[in-house]
């Protein structure tokens, strides 16, 4: 079976015989490890030219042999058109037929942040308190969803699903309306708002939701077979306030990808201990957890004991340690323990990690990772 023939029968009610084998958050490891998973430039990534695009996606897909791709949306076409990406001797620069204007683009760091910044946290001078200031910082779409097949964003996706990706299943990635908080009060301040002002929660993630629903209709435009919605610090707080500030809104963002045709992946990243019934309550399709590496464990055995087959579970191998790490015979285990939890969830399983692989993780071990599962 090819690998989205895999991912569609995890999702169904019988499971699959052979289980897929994928990796989270691909986009992260493929700007740490470039040289690893192409001998493409490093700017073909930010590169217009669809060719090229292919290209170092073809060599990404073939040396990690996961089961699933995120679906890309490429530049349009007047602006492919215009923009063009090229190598000088002092560097890469994009530049703007229109404008006449040209940058040098700087390759992004390993981890994503320079070492230089000092960053730390987000911190926020004078925190949004008005609906009328969180309008400004969280606007909503001002073009229909159907605008990105009419200009032509869409070409690059359909380009992979008819070509080097035709096998693999199609996902897209999407921030859950609780989540959107921390881009627009910082983590301090979405605390101190959970605390105080739950009318403005309320209003933000209502608002947030909205912008979410747009992000959902372009997935679905461009092919996506399902959402990995994406949710962070919500085990922060009380499952009283994550029951009546967060799921009712998870719970449309839900509704909004079933709506389209596709399957919701939550992904929540923190501990569940005191609200599993919360996380199930969601309504998606397949849950996914973290490994355990903040003080707590989360093991998939119990986590495939309370799903009790009511959805997909994804796997959470331990992707800071033993993925880059552990002797083969140590990784052979685990994935071998994974599966067989797996099969008790009625077959409903996609074995997976459970945080981006890290920097120091060769793409030979991802490969030897996948490679695994395929055994069985």
């Amino acid at each position: 079976m090819t690998g989205r023939e895999k991912i569609e029968l995890a999702f169904s009610p019988r499971g699959a015989s052979d289980f897929p084998a994928v990796i989270c958050y691909e986009g992260i490891y493929y700007r740490d490890r470039w040289e690893d998973v192409t001998s493409c430039p490093w700017w073909y990534a930010f590169s217009n030219d669809l060719d090229r695009q292919l290209q170092w996606r073809a060599d990404a897909i073939a040396r990690l042999n996961q089961d699933w791709f995120v679906v890309p949306m490429c530049a349009s076409r007047e602006d492919r058109a215009a923009v063009t990406v090229a190598e000088r001797p002092d560097g890469v620069y994009r530049s703007d037929a229109r404008s006449g204007a040209s940058e040098k683009l700087e390759r992004p760091p390993v981890g994503g942040f320079s070492l230089a910044s000092g960053m730390a946290t987000v911190r926020f001078e004078g925190l949004a308190a008005t609906k009328s200031r969180i309008d400004e910082l969280l606007p909503l779409p001002a073009n229909a969803p159907e605008d990105v097949i009419e200009c032509g964003r869409d070409d690059l996706a359909r380009m992979l699903l008819a070509g080097p990706a035709r096998d693999l299943y199609p996902v897209s990635y999407i921030g859950s309306p609780f989540w959107a908080l921390a881009s627009l009060w910082g983590f301090e301040g979405m605390m101190l708002m959970v605390a105080t002002r739950r009318d403005l929660v309320r209003y933000a993630t209502e608002r947030a939701l909205a912008r979410a629903v747009h992000a959902v209709r372009h997935a679905a435009l461009l092919g996506a077979r399902a959402v990995w919605i994406e949710e962070c610090l919500s085990d922060m707080i009380s499952p009283e306030a994550f029951s009546t500030l967060n799921l009712p809104l998870l719970g449309a963002m839900v509704d909004s990808i079933h709506a389209a045709g596709m399957k919701a992946i939550y992904y929540y990243c923190g501990n569940p201990a005191d609200r599993w019934e919360h996380l199930f309550a969601a309504g998606a399709d397949a849950l996914s957890l973290e490994e355990a590496k903040k003080g707590w464990t989360i093991d998939i055995g119990e986590v495939v004991d309370r799903a009790g087959g009511r959805c997909v579970v994804l796997g959470n191998l331990d992707a800071i340690n033993l993925l880059p790490n552990a002797p083969e015979d140590a990784l052979r285990r685990e994935v071998s323990r994974q599966l067989a939890a797996g099969r008790r969830n009625s077959n409903r399983f996609i074995m997976s990690i459970g945080s981006p692989v890290t920097p120091g993780t060769p793409a030979s071990r991802v490969r030897l990772y996948t490679d695994l599962v395929h055994e069985g």
